[in-house]
């Protein structure tokens, strides 16, 4: 994989629907979704500008799974609606071992010296969630969960401040896909549902259907809102380590050795809500709590305010 000076286009149409000659979520959406895939081991190369990386997975599986995260039925990895013309369905990717290596690029612009920055995990896994219209598969909104458990990762000062600046050669190609995203976005969250087509209304008994009111109450108990990004790590032990044999060992004839620092986070968890607006309501967020009631109204505020000066 390469990094882009500018964004791709969208995607458009789902390919599965393409070759299946159809334009709605039908049997060859279903078939594919219900694969169990089981990869030994993956390599992934990323380079840009600043640095190239490396991602190996190991013992990857994929496998659709009901909306509490379980293996089950095929039947209830899905939940569709025929009054909104939408359906949810659910994945998991789990893996016994992920490497990461990143290291910078034979440039004028890097240090002579790096270190390489290295990260490797035991098991995780990765939470899916998407939101489908029936009528064309068009993603609607999107939940990603990432879930790692014990995770020990001793860094350099060196590494850390290799670290920093791969992270600043992404920021302007990230910026720019983000704003790609915000200007494709709906305009309102709240999406009027399509009519339902040919393929919903022979699949629905005659009449009004007795069970529409609880399929949409268990549609929206697990739908999402908005599209959303998640990290989860139960313990992360970090450590910083100064790396003093590399330097000139002036402070090293005084008797001063290199330090080190040590860092225990517990349950440290990080919500990205690429899609949502200033003054919107919160309830539906992931760890939502009653001081997001305070911060709304102050949200609210802001926005009421700066619209007012911007009609005056």
């Amino acid at each position: 994989m390469r990094t882009c000076e500018e964004p791709r286009p969208p995607n458009g149409q789902s390919p599965i629907a393409l070759a299946a000659s159809q334009s709605e979520y039908g049997f060859a959406e279903k078939v594919v979704e219900g694969m169990f895939i089981v990869v030994n081991s993956i390599t992934i190369k990323i380079h840009s500008k600043a640095f190239h990386a490396s991602f190996e997975l190991w013992q990857l599986q994929g496998y659709s799974v009901n909306p509490n995260w379980q293996q089950s039925d095929l039947r209830l990895t899905r939940i569709t609606d025929p009054q909104r013309g939408e359906v949810l369905t659910f994945k998991e990717l789990t893996w016994q071992t992920l490497r990461i290596e990143a290291d910078a690029t034979d440039s004028g612009d890097q240090d002579p010296v790096t270190t390489p920055l290295r990260l490797i995990t035991n098991q995780g896994r990765i939470q899916i969630s998407l939101k489908r219209r029936t009528k064309d598969c068009n993603v609607m909104a999107s939940k990603l969960m990432f879930l790692l458990d014990d995770l020990l990762w001793v860094l350099t000062d060196s590494q850390l401040k290799a670290m920093m600046k791969y992270a600043e050669s992404l920021s302007e190609a990230m910026e720019k896909s983000a704003q790609q995203r915000k200007s494709l976005a709906p305009e309102s969250v709240q999406i009027t549902p399509p009519a339902p087509s040919t393929q919903q209304s022979w699949s629905q008994p005659f009449g009004v259907s007795p069970n529409a009111s609880s399929i949409g109450q268990y549609f929206d108990k697990h739908d999402m809102k908005e599209s959303s990004y998640h990290l989860l790590i139960s313990r992360l032990d970090l450590h910083i380590c100064d790396d003093s044999h590399t330097r000139e060992s002036g402070a090293l004839k005084h008797g001063m050795l290199g330090g080190a620092m040590q860092l225990t986070f517990r349950r440290m968890a990080f919500d990205y809500y690429p899609f949502h607006r200033a003054g919107d309501a919160c309830k539906h967020w992931v760890r939502y709590s009653e001081a997001m009631e305070t911060r709304g109204q102050w949200a609210k505020k802001l926005v009421s305010e700066f619209q007012s000066k911007i009609e005056k």
